[in-house]
């Protein structure tokens, strides 16, 4: 984890600290802001912090963005999830169109080239913004995502119970009753996905194997949305969906089809793709191998 010095040495080094004012209660999220220095439009990146992170945390996409000289934005959307307003409330999902908006009014942004990414809560909210956002995206990309807040409430109960308090803290009102109502509300699990919105969308879903053993969130929300997905679309080739064995076979065993594939030097166990959407299970943790995720936003453009 980088310390806050670091972050701070991050930000100072040619970004713009900004405020924005929210279009639905007029409250201002701060961000951190790099407009390209192009003469030409660019793409925009739209960079969403972790579960206890915030705008100022520090992020390696920041660098990478700059590195490249296209847009770059890392907002708040109501700070870590630890308040009602925060955790994909509409004001957070609306902070981040808001944030969105900016970059475009402000950068020399290509709007056929908007990527929203995210790692854990941060793929959490880059999921609600492919779920819910009024903009078209080019890419989304979640990596290790929470996608249904009770099945995780359940999972980090015992062993991580910081994450529990959280989630009480953004579910209910006296921070000591489980609302599960209101967390069916916040998982996109349960969310209609936008067919025709999306179908020009890249969503790019990745989650490590031991997640949920050497981290927080098992590779079991990765899988079952990328499932609840296709079903939307009404996949009807089997071989695209991750079938039970499958899933059987990696979480017990975790073992995969025999992929002779890497991403970053790190072994696919497996890969599933239907039109727009795919999903990659790799030998790693509750991580964004950063610089392949950076790469893979620009791919097919």
């Amino acid at each position: 984890m980088k310390t806050n010095n670091t972050a701070h040495s991050l930000w100072q080094n040619g970004y713009q600290k900004i405020t924005i004012i929210s279009s639905v209660d007029k409250k201002t999220q701060n961000a951190y802001f790099y407009p390209t220095t192009s003469a030409y439009p660019k793409p925009l990146v739209v960079s969403l912090h972790t579960w206890s992170g915030d705008y100022d945390s520090f992020d390696s996409l920041a660098i990478l963005s700059k590195q490249k000289d296209v847009n770059y934005i890392h907002p708040s959307f109501r700070g870590p999830n630890k308040t009602r307003e925060a955790c994909l409330s509409q004001l957070a999902l609306a902070d981040i169109d808001d944030a969105i908006e900016f970059a475009v009014a402000k950068g020399n942004v290509d709007t056929t080239q908007i990527h929203v990414i995210g790692k854990s809560g941060g793929g959490l909210a880059a999921i609600g913004a492919y779920m819910k956002s009024k903009h078209q995206l080019n890419t989304v990309s979640a990596w290790v995502p929470i996608t249904d807040l009770a099945q995780w409430h359940t999972e980090v109960l015992i062993r991580q119970k910081e994450y529990a308090m959280d989630i009480l803290k953004c579910t209910s009102s006296n921070n000591t009753i489980f609302d599960i109502q209101i967390a069916n509300e916040r998982s996109p699990i349960n969310w209609p996905t936008p067919l025709e919105k999306r179908k020009n969308t890249r969503l790019l879903l990745y989650a490590g194997i031991y997640d949920g053993i050497t981290g927080s969130v098992p590779i079991s929300h990765s899988i079952d949305y990328y499932n609840k997905v296709l079903q939307d679309y009404e996949a009807k080739d089997s071989a695209s969906f991750v079938s039970e064995k499958e899933e059987l076979l990696l979480l017990k065993q975790k073992k995969g089809a025999a992929f002779q594939m890497k991403i970053d030097g790190r072994r696919v166990l497996l890969k599933k793709k239907y039109k727009k959407v795919q999903l990659c299970i790799f030998d790693g943790g509750h991580e964004m191998l950063t610089q392949f995720a950076f790469k893979a936003l620009f791919e097919n453009n």
